[in-house]
């Protein structure tokens, strides 16, 4: 238990504490509107504060081990995504050049020729040998227009315009 005269004693230096920290209170609130006055008069804005606080910030977010470590794992299955996908890649394009190398291919590239020679013979008459794809197209749309421009012939006396 406490004594009266120790509660006394606790009483008064309880009230010169809150009264120590009032003063406190309102040297620190005069400093800190000096504070902005000081920032006002050098330019310093909020947004230059919160732009140096988060550079700091990120700064030391970078040099803990943790984000070391992560960026390292993190790297270093990036390196080994690239290598799978190239990877991938080579396999597909050895496979498709064996693919090309095939006898079923060289079938069906035989055949594609001999259909195209075909074409050529039949729209382009046998004048035409060789020639590109576009070559083909161009004297199919050609033979396909003088037929059908023979089919609508106009009529030439009023004869043929009667019937």
């Amino acid at each position: 238990m406490i004594s009266e005269e120790e509660k006394e004693e606790l009483k008064i230096e309880l009230a010169k504490l809150e009264d120590e920290i009032s003063t406190l209170r309102q040297v620190l609130a005069a400093k800190e509107k000096h504070l902005v006055e000081i920032k006002q008069k050098l330019g310093i804005s909020l947004m230059n504060e919160l732009k140096q606080n988060f550079s700091k910030s990120w700064h030391d977010m970078q040099t803990t081990s943790a984000y070391k470590k992560t960026h390292e794992t993190l790297s270093h299955a990036g390196q080994k995504a690239t290598a799978a996908i190239s990877n991938v890649g080579t396999a597909i394009s050895k496979k498709f050049g064996d693919m090309r190398n095939s006898p079923t291919f060289k079938s069906f590239e035989e055949r594609v020729e001999t259909t195209v020679t075909s074409l050529k013979t039949k729209v382009g008459g046998t004048g035409h040998t060789g020639g590109s794809f576009e070559d083909v197209l161009s004297s199919t749309a050609h033979a396909s227009a003088q037929s059908s421009l023979a089919g609508s012939r106009l009529p030439e006396s009023e004869e043929e315009l009667q019937c």
